[in-house]
């Protein structure tokens, strides 16, 4: 039987997205999943998304304040620069900007910050 921590670090950022995304529907939350990227388009390179951007963008619903959540992984889930910066930005101009590591973190710092009553 593996313990708590391994169980933790084989979770994907990807099972975090679809954590909070399964918490957003429940709650019918206007906060809309946000890609950030690069792809090849015959001999171009086209980016898309602003670097930094969080996984999740829109506002809270009793307030209109913007809300930014940046989903990571439990264990090795690194904050980049620019994600860190921006949720700053966001946290000191009055909005909600997050870092969360499952559905249930979400739903805790969402309720905290008045998104979810």
């Amino acid at each position: 039987m593996k313990n708590a921590n391994a169980l933790e670090s084989e979770v994907l950022e990807s099972s975090v997205v679809r954590e909070v995304q399964n918490i957003i529907d429940l709650y019918r939350l206007p906060i809309y999943r946000t890609n950030t990227g690069a792809v090849k388009v015959e001999k171009r390179l086209v980016r898309f998304g602003k670097t930094g951007t969080g996984d999740f963008t829109g506002w809270c619903p009793n307030s209109g304040r913007h809300v930014e959540i940046e989903c990571k992984r439990p264990v090795g889930g690194v904050l980049s620069e620019a994600q860190r910066r921006r949720l700053d930005a966001i946290n000191k101009a009055g909005g909600v900007g997050i870092v969360v590591m499952s559905g249930a973190d979400c739903l805790a710092q969402l309720k905290e910050a008045g998104v979810i009553r």
